[in-house]
């Protein structure tokens, strides 16, 4: 078996050689390569990288397909689900079936995210240190464990993840998201002056804003960040609970 730098190098030459279409630049570019390339050799049926932070921020950095996309804001606009969980944890979670007890976890995400075709979910945190990044997620339609080798790429695949990211905020001016992330956090912004406008219309506490927010969205099936551009676009304003 190869060791950890020999499996280092193995995975950077297959996220080199993906050339997904319409990649973009730079970090971005190169985190959804590595999300491609970690699709293909996990296997899996997906794989997402959001960023994340400590303060609340969050937001996709990079996605291997459309429907990973998806899977990723939802976890972000129900509040909950394993990438949450991962984060908050520093640790692993590893769910090979979603229908067997994670309702009970999950109560929203499990069910949502069984209605859009997976069968399991893998959360790696993207850490070192003290310092939290964000989460890989590797979802799969077939419910089951990781295998130990599909699980050692997993995890490799998740530290070139961190290095990378790592890597783009060392050159990043101070105080500001690294070059190629602005799009995967401009959205938690749009969330933010979201959640204050609706505070300030509902007379409620912040959290209880957020609350609100995602129960709209939840009840229309759309995006969080779709209701908040709504909202902060003056299409949309939240009415008071009638009880």
């Amino acid at each position: 078996m190869s060791g950890p730098d020999e499996r280092i190098v193995a995975v950077r030459a297959l996220i080199a050689e993906q050339d997904p279409a319409g990649a973009p630049a730079g970090v971005a570019g190169w985190l959804r390569r590595l999300c491609t390339a970690a699709a293909r050799a996990v296997p899996a049926s997906g794989v997402g990288v959001s960023v994340m932070s400590e303060e609340g921020m969050r937001g996709v950095a990079a996605v291997s397909d459309p429907a990973s996309e998806t899977l990723e804001e939802l976890q972000f606009s129900l509040g909950e689900g394993p990438c949450i969980d991962a984060f908050a944890s520093r640790r692993a979670v590893l769910e090979p079936d979603l229908g067997n007890g994670a309702s009970a976890r999950w109560l929203a995400y499990a069910p949502a995210a069984r209605a859009q075709g997976v069968g399991a979910v893998f959360a790696f945190p993207l850490q070192v240190g003290a310092a939290r990044l964000g989460v890989m997620d590797i979802y799969r339609h077939t419910p089951g464990p990781l295998s130990h080798e599909s699980l050692a790429q997993a995890l490799t695949f998740a530290e070139v993840a961190v290095e990378t990211l790592l890597d783009a905020q060392s050159h990043a001016v101070l105080g500001q998201a690294a070059e190629g992330l602005d799009d995967a956090l401009e959205s938690q912004y749009v969330i933010y002056q979201a959640q204050g406008m609706t505070m300030v219309d509902l007379r409620v506490p912040l959290a209880d804003a957020l609350a609100r927010l995602r129960a709209h969205a939840y009840a229309q099936d759309r995006p969080l960040q779709e209701i908040a551009r709504d909202i902060v676009a003056g299409r949309l304003r939240l009415t008071p609970d009638p009880s």
